[in-house]
């Protein structure tokens, strides 16, 4: 079996994808992509909504047909065999699909049955996943009165009952507290130690440095691929200064048409403004043009870049070359 670059898909890999397309009428939503996802990781999916992400976790997970191409999953052609793989892998929404009306146990019970575990697997796995959640003594409380962040746990203990060999998690921390996030990726860390592929979609850009291998998707394309440090090395020609100043919205609108900056945008509480090496003079030269600008105040510092500046970077590149190529 070989994708149509005539490149057979990896068997030895959790997930191998050649040639991968899906379209909604006129609207193409994946878009011929290859990807290799080795078995024991964490694998970041990344891309701004309405990429690609969550159609392509349809079609591995076996709930959508491609419209060409190939996928295995789990050494399986999810196409042809999805009752094969359907067994072996979990699936985490960013809805988490829980039951609210349930208690806690009710709910660990119904996805064991969907599951079909018999009932002495049941009482162990129950009682792993409530350790792991920290729920122990909450079984009978009400899934509608958790936090936010315990039913993010009590989802990712439904999703993993059945031991799955690959997890499919999909914007699973969104409008999840920063220390709720933090101790769920200290979970996924925990699964991906016990062997379990974790197929992760994310736009919280901090959690992509969690990962050990990252892919960027944009319209339905695979516009970059590797480990966080290889995906940082992609600016390589370019160099990430941080401006802290008071008037920050102002600065920015100066930053956006300022010569040699080729993006400038907010980073957190600081701008971010990205410069070519070729143009480069430095940074005290940076901060004596915002400073005759009118931005005494500016304070500019050299950085390293983060996953969100390449990621601002791959989005503004493909947008520019769109806008050329209607332009020609």
């Amino acid at each position: 079996m070989t994708g149509p670059d005539g490149i057979p898909p990896d068997t030895s890999a959790a997930i191998s994808v050649r040639g991968l397309t899906k379209s909604f009428g006129d609207f193409v939503a994946v878009d011929g992509i290859d990807l290799d996802v080795p078995r024991g990781q964490v694998f970041g999916f990344l891309g701004p909504n309405g990429s690609g992400k969550t159609t392509t976790i349809r079609i591995l997970t076996g709930t959508s047909a491609p419209g060409s191409g190939r996928a295995l999953v789990l050494g399986e052609d999810v196409v042809a065999h999805p009752e094969r793989v359907r067994p072996r892998i979990g699936y985490m929404s960013q809805k988490f699909a829980l039951f609210e009306d349930l208690t806690v146990q009710e709910n660990l019970r119904f996805y064991a049955g969907v599951y079909d575990l018999a009932p002495e697997v049941f009482a162990a796995r129950r009682d792993y996943v409530l350790r792991m959640a920290d729920l122990v003594g909450r079984e009978d409380e009400l899934t509608r009165n958790l936090s936010v962040g315990w039913r993010q746990r009590l989802a990712l203990g439904a999703a993993t009952i059945h031991e799955p060999d690959l997890l499919f998690l999909d914007e699973p921390t969104s409008g999840v507290d920063p220390v709720a996030r933090r101790q769920f990726w200290d979970l996924l860390y925990e699964l991906a130690g016990r062997g379990v592929t974790l197929f992760v979609t994310t736009h919280y850009m901090e959690e992509a440095s969690h990962c050990h291998r990252l892919a960027f998707i944009y319209r339905g394309r695979i516009v970059a691929e590797g480990n966080p440090h290889e995906i940082r090395a992609t600016l390589v020609t370019q160099r990430v200064y941080d401006v802290t100043v008071r008037d920050a919205d102002l600065a920015l609108a100066w930053l956006e048409t300022a010569e040699g900056v080729v993006e400038s945008y907010l980073s957190g509480a600081a701008l971010h403004a990205v410069v070519d090496r070729a143009a480069d003079a430095g940074a005290e030269a940076l901060q004596a043009r915002l400073a005759a600008a009118g931005f005494p105040d500016a304070q500019v510092e050299p950085v390293e870049p983060t996953i969100e500046d390449v990621f601002v970077n791959l989005v503004s590149r493909e947008r520019d070359a769109e806008a050329g190529g209607r332009g020609g």
